[in-house]
């Protein structure tokens, strides 16, 4: 009976571990390269940590500084007759009591608007965060895939390559052609795996890559083909202000104001108080202390208006350093969407006239070499501009695809998915 449990049990543990394999070993798609980056990226558990340390650290600012309790003993005699006695003299006293200071409002209202502000600016710092690993995972996933294409295609030359070898082979043995035109098709074959090889060096990049964001993930096996991602230009253009690094500096503005007017408030005086009970000898009566205290801010001159100037300066940095990173941000998106435009128009004259006409300098060269009329030599340098056009158009397609994704997570509805901007708030 034992030995039947021992063996249901090794069966189950292999069922469990058979079927981890398989859920590891799913393929990787783009929106599930996307999805384990945002939800595992370690970048954006830092951002995260950095909202809830912000959001902690708002709930103090503002409050009262903790209050303070004071014990001592006063007017304690060391000289004289009653020397050494907590007890005998009249003004010797055994003191507890409670001091409590209060900043003026205007400060600890500032205290708190900056601490507010604070969390605001973790939290679209941390949305930019999710936004630049989405961003670079989807450029990883798009730099491999597109590799990966071009790996297809060498696949597919090498089956033409055979082809190609069989005719010529054949044109020799029916007594047309030179023999060295035999060569010919194993020195293509070898050129091509020369550029298979510098290809498969790329890939493994791509992939060491992708690992950065997806982990263990980046080295499956890639599935389905890219999303269309659409762009409105004219939106793009008219929304630029809109970018969430953009978006960082609306709460760091309003941080680097209520610093400013907790500066200001610095000129207006705090106050505290003190309640104190004094016990003396039991031959006399006890006290009861209370005061207050008072700020002087005499020399504003030489230590509160500095402090104001300094934070309106910084106020002025603020609002200075987004000016010039909306003109970054407008100079970069002009560039991309200049990219985008040249590209897309490449790419349609590639496919709608360079491609055909190479093929068609192909087959008519191949035509004239079985007729006679041609040399091997002009059928190999047409093979390879047909190749060479062939690799551009995925060259030029990854190339777009990866213009679009930029434009597309930064400036595009990319930047307003609640879905993937949602990730981790319920930690929060």
């Amino acid at each position: 009976m034992l030995g039947i449990r021992t063996m249901f049990r090794c069966v189950l543990l292999i069922c469990f571990i058979a079927a981890a394999d398989l859920a590891v070993a799913e393929p990787l798609t783009f929106d599930a390269a996307l999805e384990l980056a945002t939800r595992s990226s370690p970048d954006i558990a830092v951002q995260t940590a950095s909202v809830e340390a912000a959001q902690s650290a708002s709930v103090a600012a503002g409050r009262l500084p903790d209050p303070k309790l004071t014990v001592g003993v006063e007017n304690f005699p060391v000289t004289g007759e009653e020397r050494g006695s907590l007890t005998r003299d009249f003004m010797t006293m055994r003191k507890v009591g409670l001091m409590q200071d209060v900043p003026n409002g205007g400060k600890r209202e500032s205290q708190a608007a900056a601490a507010v502000a604070d969390a605001e600016r973790a939290r679209a710092q941390r949305r930019v965060g999710i936004l630049t690993v989405r961003r670079d995972t989807a450029l990883a996933w798009l730099a491999r895939y597109y590799l990966e294409r071009r790996g297809a295609l060498f696949d597919e030359l090498d089956r033409e390559n055979q082809l190609f070898g069989q005719s010529v082979q054949a044109q020799f043995a029916g007594g047309r052609g030179m023999p060295a035109d035999v060569v010919a098709p194993k020195q293509e074959a070898a050129e091509i795996a020369d550029r298979r090889d510098e290809l498969a060096s790329e890939i493994a990049k791509s992939k060491a890559t992708l690992r950065r964001w997806t982990g263990a993930a980046g080295d499956e096996l890639l599935a389905g083909d890219p999303p269309a991602l659409t762009l409105d230009v004219e939106h793009l253009r008219g929304h630029i202000h809109e970018h969430p690094e953009l978006a960082v500096f609306v709460p760091m503005t309003q941080m680097a104001q209520a610093q400013v007017h907790e500066a200001e408030a610095a000129k207006r005086p705090d106050w505290g108080v003190e309640l104190s009970y004094g016990r003396r000898g039991s031959a006399f009566s006890d006290m009861v202390s209370l005061q207050f205290t008072l700020d002087l801010p005499l020399f504003a001159r030489t230590r509160q208006d500095p402090q104001i100037a300094a934070k309106r300066r910084e106020l002025n940095r603020v609002e200075s350093q987004r000016d010039a990173m909306l003109r970054d941000h407008t100079e970069e998106l002009d560039a991309e969407l200049a990219e985008y435009e040249m590209t897309t128009r490449q790419l349609a004259r590639l496919r709608e006239a360079h491609l055909p006409l190479a093929q068609q300098k192909v087959d008519y060269q191949f035509a004239s070499y079985r007729a006679g009329k041609a040399d091997l030599t002009a059928v190999l340098n047409a093979r390879r501009e047909l190749i060479d056009e062939r690799l551009k158009d995925i060259e030029l397609d990854g190339k777009r695809a990866a213009t679009v994704a930029k434009l597309y997570f930064f400036y595009g509805p990319g930047a307003t998915d609640p879905k993937a901007l949602s990730v981790g708030e319920g930690s929060r």
